[in-house]
């Protein structure tokens, strides 16, 4: 039943991950690799808020407020410096690893004694209480990201990703949103570090190898079991977190190792693309033999 609680859990934890990267990959429709540094950076920046005995909502939220610069460090080399997307997530990356070593002067911070979000809340059990808290959080995510997106700027931001020559003949810059997309993107997966933090009570640099195909599982496997279905893209993205996270914990029950979880991973997003790509080339099959 533990098992059941940690995977709902860290599910949750990942559809914030997963939802800041959705901004990037399907909206913008770039390839931001500084995620991989991102994701430890908040969850070393919150240890070391926490053991200054800062009140752990406010190191939340200010986790992702600083996780933003992040963002915009991206978005600096990208526009500024006119890196390609994917060489600038790459320099970020390595920019934000020597940052992150020095947020704690070291890889590895206990957080064994400091106050975490989830000592707010408390009805008997503490499993089902961190459960409520990351409902709640994720739903105020989702609220606000869905809403945004509602906007003349969020309109602006997925024009951005779909045709930026259309946004500059709007009068509008693309350059503009290109950096609120990447602020806002690298916020939220800072802030899902620092809960995961919160929920392991420890922060590692370990935890940021891999980060980017976590959270591209959860927006395939989402998008592709949900094809059809009349869903938010959010919404997918938080039922492929879980049903990712659920495969995990399948395969620690069938005898692997957590050390195999990253293999495991890199199958699953494999499996999936190769399915939409095979499933694409019969559409196409299908719709050429219907004309003859």
């Amino acid at each position: 039943m533990n098992l059941i609680y940690t995977t709902i859990e860290q599910g949750l934890i990942y559809t914030i991950l997963g939802i800041g990267v959705y901004l990037t990959y399907k909206v913008l429709d770039i390839a931001d690799l500084s995620v991989d540094s991102t994701f430890p950076f908040g969850a070393l920046l919150f240890a070391k808020l926490a053991t200054m005995g800062i009140d752990p909502v406010i190191g939340t939220i200010g986790t992702f407020v600083l996780g933003t610069l992040t963002g915009l460090l991206a978005a600096l080399l990208c526009i500024g410096l006119k890196i390609k997307p994917l060489l600038a997530g790459i320099l970020n990356m390595t920019i934000l690893y020597s940052i992150n070593l020095r947020i704690n002067g070291k890889a590895n911070v206990p957080l064994s004694g400091s106050k975490v979000i989830f000592d707010y809340f408390s009805f008997g059990n503490k499993y089902i209480d961190r459960i409520i808290v990351m409902i709640v959080i994720v739903a105020i995510v989702k609220f606000l990201v869905d809403r945004f997106l509602k906007t003349e700027s969020g309109y602006m931001l997925v024009a951005t990703g779909d045709n930026k020559s259309l946004v500059r003949s709007l009068g509008e810059s693309s350059n503009k949103y290109i950096i609120i997309g990447l602020m806002l993107s690298n916020g939220l997966v800072a802030l899902s570090g620092a809960l995961l933090t919160q929920s392991q009570k420890f922060a590692d640099m370990q935890m940021g190898p891999g980060t980017i195909v976590i959270a591209l599982a959860s927006i395939i496997i989402g998008d592709t079991i949900f094809r059809y279905r009349n869903l938010r893209g959010t919404t997918r993205v938080l039922i492929g977190a879980i049903i990712y996270k659920a495969i995990n914990a399948l395969a620690l029950e069938a005898g692997l190792q957590p050390s195999d979880f990253k293999m495991v991973t890199g199958i699953i997003v494999v499996l999936f693309i190769a399915y939409n790509n095979g499933y694409a080339n019969w559409q196409i099959k299908k719709r050429s033999k219907e004309r003859i």
